[in-house]
């Protein structure tokens, strides 16, 4: 089975907000997330990839 995060599952990975997650998703600098039957934001592990290597690119740059 695939593991989920949540929004500030993904925030503490990161050492960032939650908030800076959902403007880099309204901005268009990260693909917008999967939604669930709640509507809250749900992270797969290859997303949380993803948004880990942006993260790198941009501030370890």
């Amino acid at each position: 089975m695939k593991q989920r995060f949540t929004i500030t599952e993904v925030a503490d990975i990161l050492g960032i907000s939650p908030k800076t997650l959902a403007r880099w998703e309204k901005v268009g600098k990260i693909r917008r997330s999967k939604r669930d039957w709640r509507g809250w934001r749900v992270y797969e592990e290859g997303d949380v990839q993803q948004i880990k290597d942006f993260h790198e690119a941009v501030f370890e740059a």
